[in-house]
């Protein structure tokens, strides 16, 4: 048997009395024909089973309709539901979103940046997790149509969507002091990251506030790494006058931090009082659950792929970044410091009034 060949546009064009390029361009939706010629045409696609080739289609506009999603990690719960909030925006506005997973690997971030030069996507969604030397900056620069997310790539003037991580540092710190404690550790990522110089810069603007010093053996610079928070706690605990309270910058270092307390023998928050930064998924389900600072991943998803696509269209899009707002997000997580509550209940027994249930 043979198989009927598929109808052209050709075909199309033929049944409804009209050049191709005519009907080429009613169907890619560039041109906009009378009603009754507009029936004719859609008749004639209906009558024979006509289906655009996407590819081709795409081709003739010089468009992939696809955006790309660069990530070190897209296994993360973190990067994972930022991407899951630009695939539904990118739906939305009608194009297709492609994941690339870098691992962190400068060397394929910039293979997938050159998707922008080989036509496969139109632009890239880019979220780096290590400083830059100048190779980033000088890449991006040359593909243009870029948004960076979470993170930055420094002197690239593209827009940028960031958490207004200085103000989430203080929020964190603030309920820290608010909680009475004055030997608080700093645990971030690694240190020539916007994210960490911000939190940083939060962390010593609250603490100065308060009149409290900043001590540099409590200052810990890495990974933003589960593994990192276990390691950083370890060497915390070894400082002579070791802290009581520790304000890791990411929900995976707070993790770390806290399976490092218990694997030294250590109950959160009753001996160590511990905050994080993110509010990923089910961290609400630690035990204790963890105390945090809220960023909307859904957000940076939803302005990541916006930005990008005003840019598409040649819109004006300022580089200045676009800040994604931040709240203290209150749990279990965090106490007052184990001397305070000895000197409480002492003061307590002294009084010789009931302890509270």
């Amino acid at each position: 048997m043979t198989l009927a060949k598929p109808s052209t546009i050709r075909d199309v064009a033929q049944a409804a009395g009209l050049s191709t390029a005519t009907v080429s361009r009613y169907l890619n939706k560039r041109l906009v024909l009378p009603a009754k010629t507009a029936i004719r045409v859609d008749r004639a696609v209906v009558a024979l089973g006509f289906k655009p080739n996407a590819i081709a289609r795409r081709l003739s506009r010089g468009t992939s309709e696809t955006l790309g999603f660069v990530t070190s990690d897209i296994a993360h719960p973190f990067f994972a539901s930022i991407a899951s909030a630009a695939e539904q925006e990118a739906a939305r506005l009608g194009y297709t979103l492609a994941m690339f997973n870098t691992r962190n690997q400068l060397s394929q971030e910039l293979v997938f940046l050159s998707r922008i030069e080989d036509q496969q996507v139109d632009g890239i969604l880019f979220l780096t997790n290590h400083p830059d030397d100048g190779t980033l900056r000088d890449k991006i620069r040359q593909c243009r149509q870029v948004v960076l997310i979470d993170e930055d790539v420094p002197e690239t003037e593209v827009p940028k969507v960031f958490a207004d991580s200085e103000h989430g540092a203080r929020l964190a710190t603030r309920h820290l002091i608010e909680q009475g404690h004055t030997r608080i550790a700093f645990v971030s990522g690694p240190k020539g990251m916007r994210s960490s110089q911000e939190r940083f810069a939060g962390f010593r603007q609250e603490m100065s506030a308060a009149r409290l010093p900043v001590d540099r053996s409590l200052v810990k610079f890495g990974e933003y790494e589960e593994e990192f928070g276990v390691h950083a706690f370890q060497a915390l605990w070894r400082v002579a006058d070791p802290p009581t309270a520790i304000f890791a910058t990411a929900d995976m270092l707070a993790i770390g931090v806290i399976r490092g307390a218990r694997q030294a023998g250590l109950v959160v928050p009753e001996d160590l009082s511990v905050i994080g930064f993110a509010d990923m998924l089910h961290v609400n389900l630690l035990s204790p659950p963890l105390t945090t600072v809220r960023q909307s991943t859904s957000e940076f998803g939803r302005r990541g792929v916006r930005l990008l696509v005003a840019k598409l269209k040649g819109e004006t899009v300022s580089p200045e970044p676009e800040r994604v707002p931040v709240e203290l997000v209150v749990r279990g997580s965090v106490g007052a410091p184990a001397r305070r509550r000895k000197r409480a209940a002492a003061a307590l027994r002294a009084s010789g009034r009931p302890a509270a249930e």
